[in-house]
């Protein structure tokens, strides 16, 4: 499938791509478009050059689109063995990767290192070798290269071997981890990972904090970080599309259930998650708890609006995670709620239009996670919110760098503190609010997705 495509000026790497097939009772596939800052960005391109995103089959409907030579211009999926793909997004990204650099281990019993690790660990150089192979392959003469995330911190290295005159760049979407956590990885895989990313021209980050973690780790590890070029991207929301978005019928459909079910004259906190454990929705409920236990004047008057859909629930601990969130908020509900009203309204079934009804309706936005390389939530609220909204904003967002002079700053791991956070951030004067409102779109909205693409394409050739 390889030889199909033509010599591309612009390559995107990445595990997702932009378009999921599903495999119908009939036999038929049907092809969903997803979205985001690349989908954005590449389309910005145009036809100034020859584009390609490579990605990997991710499901039984993806591999059979392969399998049929079924595909859409411009996006080539790699057909990587089912088994090899599982060990390297499960056994390491997830599983390794994004509980380093998100901190996530409970260190008395992991992370354990052993040779089921390390089988993994093949398979995670398997697909990452994969990649490069494809890309190699594909890219005319001194293209621009653009791999995304801790799935591929190997290609950019592999690449370099096979084609030098590549500009390659690397974006870690995540945090990074600070250099002695991210030591706790065997010193010949901490290794690895970081001269896979110098293998790039450019190595970009998030914020500046996760840069310098990066730059940190390289330089206590390997002396520095070369010749590659340390960046900095903070990805914004898209104001045009959310604001036009939330707008539609559907969600003014959606605004009015969830107006319903909030109930008259009350107040609403409002939080939008995945239920990642670095997403924290359990002290979240926990610090809601609390604020009505010590401050029973705010029963009957405030609920708490909490989608929490579900996520990587083919590993366990997400599993036991989803189901804690689920009790708790029933907990709650046993404890505090009446005939006429609920103080938690949880849903977990994703539902996007839903989702930007309640950011209209937020009063106050809740987003305390544990690390974050960015959250989009976090920026995307104050640009929908109706009448203006709070933001509670934890100081391990990556968003923190930029939003914090308007938000109500929490520590995540401060249950008592983050109550009282939302109870400043109930009370707080509606003039105040709308200030702080305006500010945070503002900033939230200075590098949306294609200009955030888009500067870092520019970035790599002219480093050239």
């Amino acid at each position: 499938m390889v030889s199909e495509h033509a010599a591309a000026q612009v390559l995107v790497a990445s595990n997702r791509g932009p378009v999921t097939y599903t495999l119908s009772e009939d036999g038929s596939l049907d092809a969903r478009r997803g979205g985001g800052g690349l989908v954005s960005g590449l389309s910005a391109i145009g036809s100034e050059a020859a584009a390609l995103w490579v990605c990997a089959a991710l499901g039984d409907g993806d591999r059979e689109a392969v399998r049929r030579g079924v595909g859409e211009p411009g996006v080539l999926m790699l057909d990587i063995d089912e088994a090899v793909h599982s060990d390297a997004y499960n056994g390491i990204a997830n599983s390794v990767l994004w509980f380093v650099h998100h901190m996530l281990y409970q260190t008395p019993l992991e992370p354990v290192f052993d040779q089921e690790f390390r089988r993994q660990w093949a398979s995670y150089e398997t697909y990452n070798r994969a990649f490069a192979d494809a890309l190699a392959a594909q890219a005319a003469e001194g293209a621009a290269v653009l791999v995304q995330d801790y799935h591929l911190a190997l290609v950019p290295g592999m690449l370099r071997e096979l084609r030098p005159d590549l500009r390659i760049g690397h974006f870690t979407h995540t945090p990074w981890a600070p250099v002695d956590y991210f030591r706790m990885l065997p010193d010949d895989v901490a290794e690895q990972l970081l001269r896979g990313l110098l293998g790039a021209d450019r190595a970009c980050f998030l914020t500046r904090r996760w840069a310098d973690a990066f730059v940190s780790c390289c330089t206590e590890l390997l002396g520095g970080t070369g010749s590659t070029e340390i960046g900095v991207h903070g990805l914004g929301a898209d104001a045009d599309f959310l604001r036009e978005r939330a707008h539609r019928p559907d969600v003014d459909e959606r605004l009015a259930t969830l107006r319903e079910q909030v109930g008259p004259g009350r107040k609403t906190i409002v939080r939008v998650d995945r239920t990642e454990l670095s997403k924290n929705i359990v002290r979240g409920l926990l610090a809601y708890r609390q604020l009505l236990e010590t401050r029973p004047e705010w029963r009957e008057r405030v609920v708490h609006v909490a989608f929490a859909y579900p996520s990587r629930q083919d590993l366990e601990v997400y599993r036991d995670y989803t189901a804690e969130v689920q009790r708790l908020a029933d907990e709650i509900n046993s404890a505090y709620g009446s005939e006429t009203w609920i103080p938690v309204e949880l849903h977990v079934k994703d539902d996007f239009a839903r989702s930007l009804a309640a950011y209209r309706l937020a009063d106050v936005a809740l987003v305390n996670p544990i690390r974050d390389g960015m959250n989009l939530v976090a920026k995307e609220i104050p640009v929908v919110s109706d009448e203006g909204c709070a933001l509670v904003l934890s100081r391990e967002a990556g968003a923190y760098e930029e939003l914090r002079e308007d938000a109500v700053t929490v520590n995540p791991y401060d249950v008592s503190g983050t109550a009282d956070a939302l109870h400043v951030a109930l009370t707080m004067p509606d003039d105040e609010r709308s200030r702080h409102t305006k500010r945070l779109a503002a900033a939230a909205t200075a590098l949306p997705p294609q200009k955030w693409f888009l500067d870092q394409l520019r970035a790599l050739r002219e480093g050239a």
